[in-house]
């Protein structure tokens, strides 16, 4: 039986410490699907095929990793693909709380679904996708914060505004 995990988020942009969690979650699962939530009532700063573009361009080193967007409940989603865990990334404590809460969320709604929280390395602990766009936003260095080919993105959609 393969292990699925589903890795979620907005990935808006996905930073180094996303790319470091759907690293090691590629070694703890046989197939890893980088799931590009679509929230209709977010402006966000890529479109959705832009943070699927850069989710593969930062994982294309990775052969059982594949990205793809959904709508809906998470639960729904890795119910359809067969998927037995969600992984989750985690900075700080301050991420736990909010985690650990949806997780309970998702137990309830799926108790065939585990949650695997993994640890992101210290270096990319202060990271968040929220940062990295207010510091491109406002003319800063994101450089060494994201994959070099998904600044590249970044920057192409700060010139579209």
């Amino acid at each position: 039986m393969r292990r699925l995990g589903i890795c979620p988020g907005s990935f808006d942009p996905p930073t180094l410490g996303h790319v470091d969690v759907i690293e090691r979650a590629a070694r703890l699962f046989d197939e890893v699907i980088v799931a590009v939530g679509v929230n209709t009532s977010k402006s966000p700063l890529l479109t959705s095929d832009e943070r699927l573009l850069a989710i593969r361009a930062a994982t294309s080193h990775l052969d059982n990793v594949t990205a793809e967007s959904f709508s809906g409940l998470l639960v729904e989603y890795a119910a359809q693909r067969q998927a037995g865990a969600i992984v989750r990334g985690l900075r700080a404590t301050a991420d736990f709380e909010y985690e650990f809460q949806m997780a309970m969320v998702n137990r309830r709604l799926s108790d065939k679904l585990e949650t695997v929280f993994l640890m992101t390395k210290w270096e990319h602990s202060y990271l968040s996708s929220s940062i990295v766009r207010e510091v491109a936003l406002l003319g800063g260095d994101f450089q060494g914060m994201v994959h070099p080919k998904v600044a590249q993105i970044v920057a192409s959609a700060l010139a579209r505004r």
